[in-house]
Formats: structure tokens, C-alpha cells, sequence
């Protein structure tokens, strides 16, 4: 029985000591750095990014016109306990927007209801000025200016 514990004993000390020996003296591999370059600033000091929103409340679209630039993108969201359904104008087909493909007409169509708290998004492809309203409050209207 003692030489059961002593050989027991000795299996452990060596697959502590190999442990030991393999994985406290590795050398830690360090990040590598990297110098900000003079066209990008850091992380820490890069421009805010703005976001083209149109905040819908008790009161309609908020701003009533967004200046945008073609290939942006405008997000709806909705801040009332009032549903927000945001679609192309004119009430109620919804084709001022030259694409279709939507539930109504035009693409620029949320084809549902938005929730308090919720939003929806649409990118602006073509230039001009594009009218909206809330479909489910027709007299809510704003304007989407794409440059």
C-alpha cells in the first residue's frame, strides 16, 4: 500500500511540475501596436457619426424636412403611443416615390404600423424632394430632401 501512495505521490509531482515547466515560463504574446496614420484619426477622436432621423410624437414629424444626401438613409422613430406608418405620399396610394415594389405603390412605404419605441428605416436612392405622411394619421407629413 505504500508504494501505491508513493507512486501516486510521484505522478503528481511531476505532471505539476510539467505544467509548471510548459505554461508559467511561456513567453506571453504581446498585441502588436500600430501608429494612427495621418489620415485617419484615432478611435477616440474620430467625428461623430450623424444619424438622419425623423422623430414621430403627439405633435407629427419632427423635423418636418431632412436634407439628405442620395444614398443615405433616414430612420422613423416613433415616439408616440400612437402608431407610426410611415409611407411615401400622397394618401392613400403612396407613389409620390418613384420605385415600386411596396405594399401600397412606392417602395418607401413601412407597409405596418410602428410601435412606440419602434422605428423603421428607408435609404434615399434618387434625388429630390420626397413628401411622406403617416398613413394611419394622413395629416402627419413631413419632406425628405436627397441632394
Amino acid at each position: 500500500m505504500n508504494k501505491t501512495i508513493i507512486t501516486i505521490v510521484a505522478i503528481a509531482i511531476v505532471l505539476v511540475g510539467g505544467y509548471l515547466l510548459f505554461f508559467s515560463g511561456a513567453p506571453q504574446p504581446t498585441p502588436p501596436t500600430s501608429k494612427p496614420s495621418a489620415q485617419q484619426p484615432p478611435a477616440s477622436q474620430a467625428p461623430p457619426v450623424e444619424e438622419n432621423a425623423v422623430t414621430y410624437t403627439d405633435s407629427g414629424y419632427a423635423p418636418i424636412a431632412l436634407n439628405i444626401k442620395n444614398g443615405e438613409t433616414v430612420i422613423f422613430k416613433n415616439q408616440s403611443p400612437q402608431s407610426m406608418w410611415t409611407a411615401s405620399a400622397a394618401h392613400p396610394t403612396h407613389r409620390i416615390y418613384p420605385t415600386t415594389g411596396g405594399c401600397l405603390g412606392s417602395t418607401f412605404d413601412a407597409c405596418a404600423g410602428v410601435q412606440l419605441g419602434g422605428s423603421w428605416s428607408f435609404r434615399f436612392d434618387i434625388p429630390g424632394t420626397w413628401k411622406y405622411h403617416n398613413h394611419l394619421s394622413p395629416g402627419d407629413t413631413g419632406t425628405i430632401i436627397v441632394d
